[in-house]
This record gives C-alpha cells, sequence and structure tokens, in this order.
C-alpha cells in the first residue's frame, strides 16, 4: 500500500500538556480522524479502518466500544433491499 505523509504543526508544549508521546498521539488523531470521516460517510469503514492504522477488526471494535454503529444502512435501505429480494 503506498502512503501519503502530512504534516501538522502543534505548539512545542502540547506532548507534554497532554501527557502522551509523539506515537501515541499519532495513533490518536489517526483513529479520531477516521472515525470522523467514517461518520461524515466520507470513507467506508475498510478504508476508514486503513487510515486509523487499526485492522478492520480492531477499528470496528473501536466504533462498538465508543456506541458508533459499524453500518451506515438505514430502515429504507433495508426495507428496499427486501423489496428488491421478493
Amino acid at each position: 500500500m503506498n502512503t501519503q505523509t502530512i504534516s501538522i504543526d502543534f505548539p512545542s508544549d502540547i506532548l507534554l500538556a497532554l501527557n502522551e508521546s509523539e506515537s501515541e498521539l499519532k495513533k490518536r488523531i489517526k483513529i479520531s480522524l477516521a472515525v470522523r470521516l467514517y461518520k461524515a460517510g466520507k470513507l467506508t469503514i475498510g478504508k476508514a479502518a486503513q487510515v486509523s492504522g487499526l485492522s478492520r477488526f480492531a477499528f470496528e471494535s473501536y466504533l462498538s466500544e465508543n456506541n458508533i454503529p459499524i453500518s451506515n444502512l438505514t430502515f429504507e435501505d433495508v426495507m428496499g433491499d427486501l423489496d428488491k429480494l421478493k
């Protein structure tokens, strides 16, 4: 998988204020971005898992633990699929 690097500037004391290492903050930012893009419907759950740096199972588990639906299907979507199957 090809990757792209994006730099974000933070105040120099942010890691100290958060009491986190750079790698911990980077991981948290990636997961937060992935969740936000998934919830907004910008990314599929698989692509969001890739952005987060987690396996799909781990990403779905994270969503579940944080009460975020792992499916974006609406009631109308399900009923439409049922009508198609008839």
